[in-house]
């Protein structure tokens, strides 16, 4: 049973905080004025401007930030500034809070993965979406007005791209997935979210496509691949070619060809400019249909 946060109201407040890599002070302030703009309250949270090494704080400090934001009645929603390295190290303790107790939705993507996978094991819904630098853009960007959509309660419907190689179908289930070095690395731990009987999206940056293949091989090998409902492959990012494979898409189209399950591919999740907000935990109907229009659609 997932349970959905309350809808945002005028006068809200909204948390900023940053649970990983060093943000970026100006694109912090410009994203907390656009919030500001659309009729929230904002706390920039006391180390969320912050450097420790190669993070935003110490992991004491990050976990303080986040779990007064988590633990605060006021607080409506968590922003997470930017992404980086470094959430998993305060996994454990956040998943000692009372997170059920008063449901806060948390907006990131990239490493804010595991936040996602702590929410939503514990039978919360987040919202996989654009941070601080992609908010500061305003309302009038297409994602940042969805993702505000969200928040104040509504469930916008998808629709983008098929592709040649999509496996077109239709599914429903429940809406899966993240990052997936990051997801990948919490298989077999409470927070693992890869599971059968639902529908998994995954994204990547920056990882060869060897490595994208060896955690492809473990789900196949541990037969969850073959067992899933559906399948979104958003946008991998930042890779080069090998000797085995161009296009990252060749190696996972082969990964799944076994898969009877609707296939998208080229979804506009990840690290792109064009990166729609998706309800983590969501029961969500899938359609595939290759060359045409695929369509992500919210149960109400």
């Amino acid at each position: 049973m997932i349970t959905f946060p309350r809808k945002l109201r005028k006068g809200d407040k909204i948390a900023i905080v940053s649970p990983a890599g060093i943000p970026v002070k100006s694109e912090v302030l410009a994203a907390a004025d656009i919030l500001r703009a659309e009729g929230w309250k904002v706390e920039i949270s006391p180390n969320a401007l912050g450097q420790s090494g190669s993070y935003s704080g110490t992991d004491e400090q990050r976990y303080s930030d986040l779990a007064n934001a988590l633990t605060d009645p006021e607080v409506r929603a968590i922003i997470c500034s930017r992404g980086g390295y470094g959430a998993v190290h305060i996994l454990d303790r956040l998943s000692k809070l009372p997170l059920r107790d008063d449901p806060k939705w948390i907006v990131g993507f990239s490493d804010i993965s595991a936040l996602h996978a702590l929410m939503v094991t514990n039978g919360i819904a987040s919202i996989h979406a654009s941070m601080a630098k992609h908010i500061m853009l305003g309302p009038d960007d297409e994602d940042n007005a969805a993702l505000f959509k969200i928040l104040r309660g509504e469930r916008p419907a998808f629709t983008f791209p098929g592709t040649p190689n999509d496996h077109p179908g239709l599914a429903d289930g429940q809406l899966m997935g993240g990052n997936l070095a990051v997801i990948a690395e919490l298989i077999n731990t409470p927070f693992d979210i890869i599971k059968p009987d639902t529908i998994l999206f995954i994204e990547e940056v920056s990882e060869p496509i060897y490595k994208v293949e060896r955690i492809m091989y473990q789900l196949q090998l541990s037969g969850v691949l073959q067992r899933l409902k559906g399948i979104i492959f958003g946008q991998f990012t930042e890779y080069k070619s090998d000797r085995n494979h161009t296009y990252m898409e060749d190696m996972l189209r082969e990964m799944t060809m076994n898969c009877d399950c609707p296939i998208a591919y080229n979804a506009p999740i990840g690290h792109v400019f064009h990166n729609i907000p998706v309800i983590e935990g969501a029961h969500v109907t899938l359609k595939v249909t290759a060359n045409a229009e695929n369509h992500l659609i919210y149960w109400q």
